[in-house]
């Protein structure tokens, strides 16, 4: 008996759209065409060079600035906000708001997945982000009351691996689990008399050098001071450059799994 395919439009006023019904072997497929609509917008999103090169330029990690990645993208800073406007609307990327600063870092995971994708098809190499950032700032050093560099971009995303620290929905701020107030707590941190001052608990703040997220508020100015009390790292003269000591690297690599 011959396989027979049909196939029926049916019109629907009331949401906008014909629905396209396939019936092989007694089973139907519904095909929508808006899902076609949104995929060739995200296309045409990624596709346009200036903003094809914004977005692999993010990819990297590092969250840039509109400036930055005007001069990546090869075109004036009003340009460029135009083109971030779109790609932000888009959802393929994100904004940070920090101070007067304005910094932006992609959307989600499934958008550098996707566009990885898109790198293994062109088969062309990409050059990495490298901080310009002077040496001696870069490993350690202090953020207001807080602990920055290298070294705290590495805690923090240690204490999300471990999921002690557990982001909370639509921001930037943390809650901390159970197991971190325990780790913290036995490393020597007050969590409880941290939770109780009145400033934001945790956060993360956008680190300068790495373009990436450390510790922030109450918590991370207690994880300083912490350091600073058990020398796991030590001040520099007029600087607030900070040395990571030999005890500091083991703390670090025992308590928290952080290789330095």
């Amino acid at each position: 008996m011959p396989i027979i395919a049909s196939r029926r439009f049916i019109m629907s006023s009331s949401i906008g759209f014909a629905e396209r019904s396939y019936f092989v072997y007694g089973k139907s497929v519904n095909a929508i065409p808006s899902v076609d609509t949104d995929v060739s917008r995200i296309a045409a999103a990624i596709g346009e060079p200036a903003r094809t090169r914004m977005l692999y330029c993010l990819m990297e990690g590092p969250a840039r600035t509109s400036t930055e990645l005007a001069l990546v993208a090869g075109v004036s800073p009003p340009t460029a906000s135009v083109h971030l406007s779109r790609l932000k609307s888009d959802s393929l990327v994100r904004v940070f708001v920090q101070g007067r600063h304005r910094y932006y870092s992609l959307a989600s995971p499934a958008v550098a997945r996707a566009l990885e994708g898109l790198s293994v098809l062109a088969g062309s190499p990409r050059n990495r982000f490298m901080p310009s950032t002077p040496v001696h700032l870069r490993a350690a050093r202090s953020c207001y009351d807080h602990l920055a560099g290298a070294i705290a971009v590495g805690l923090h995303d240690r204490f999300l691996s471990h999921r002690w620290l557990l982001p909370r929905r639509g921001g930037n701020a943390y809650d901390l689990s159970d197991a971190g107030s325990e780790a913290l707590s036995a490393a020597g941190i007050d969590v409880d008399f941290t939770r109780s001052l009145r400033r934001r608990f945790a956060y993360g703040c956008l680190d300068w050098s790495e373009r990436r997220p450390h510790l922030g508020g109450a918590l991370g100015a207690a994880l300083l001071s912490l350091a600073l009390k058990k020398k796991w790292v030590a001040r520099q003269f007029e600087s607030r450059a900070l040395t990571i000591t030999a005890l500091g690297r083991r703390e670090c690599r025992a308590r928290f799994g952080l290789s330095l």
